[in-house]
């Protein structure tokens, strides 16, 4: 079996599929997103929204260009569609996100909120010319001439497909946070501390009643961002 497969018992825990009805299933292609935080396209096709019954049928699909993932029309069946992706098959639009049991789901939202998506700001540098790299989590780096305003760990919103900063969402007390990782993934809550420490151990974000590291955390502007959130 050829390495874009692997076994169905060691697929990451955050794939809502069962793991005993055949022995391989895909893999995404490497992207932005890590293996765990995205499943193939023809996969999401078939075995999560069943608008195919094979996989022969999800490409058939994909060919006729009706798919498209953040505005961009997609054909590749191991495209990784990850957290915070949007997809769009025909006339429905999906967000990707982590439920409160950490498995990817394909929540469907309105037209009007498939036009934008908040990305985290993994971190920035600087390249020739004297402009600045902006590097989010889903693997693209937006080029600017002037990017202090921007940190670490803080959320942009990006329009689809331009990928126009539209709105920005530093990281400061009171800030909404959705948690990506951790006992309380899925879940949202306000930020009211960040303690950064001085070893190798991974910086702290404090909550009104618990405390998680800074990589789980995931800035949103309203609940409202993440589909199906109050369930």
């Amino acid at each position: 079996m050829s390495s874009s497969h692997i076994k169905r018992l060691v697929m990451p825990r955050s794939w809502a599929l069962p793991r005993k009805t055949s022995i391989w299933v895909q893999k995404p292609n490497p992207s932005g997103h890590s293996i765990e935080n995205c499943m193939p396209l023809a996969l999401i096709l078939r075995d999560v929204l069943g608008v195919a019954h094979t996989r022969r049928e999800a490409k058939r699909i994909l060919h006729s260009r009706q798919v498209m993932v953040d505005g961009m029309t997609e054909t590749d069946g191991g495209r990784g569609v990850g957290l915070m992706d949007i997809l769009t098959v025909g006339e429905n639009n999906y967000r990707c996100v982590l439920d409160t049991n950490g498995k990817l789901r394909y929540r469907l939202i309105h037209v009007r909120d498939s036009g934008s998506k908040t990305c985290r700001v993994m971190g920035k540098t600087t390249v020739r010319g004297g402009k600045t790299q902006l590097h989010l989590h889903d693997g693209r780096n937006l080029l600017m001439d002037d990017a202090s305003t921007y940190k670490s760990g803080d959320s942009v919103v990006i329009s689809l497909p331009e990928q126009q900063i539209s709105s920005h969402y530093p990281f400061r007390e009171g800030a909404l946070a959705y948690l990506t990782g951790g006992s309380h993934i899925g879940e949202t809550a306000a930020v009211r501390g960040h303690d950064v420490k001085r070893s190798s151990k991974p910086n702290e974000v404090q909550f009104e009643e618990f405390h998680t590291i800074a990589d789980y955390v995931f800035l949103i502007g309203s609940e409202s961002d993440i589909p199906g959130a109050e369930s």
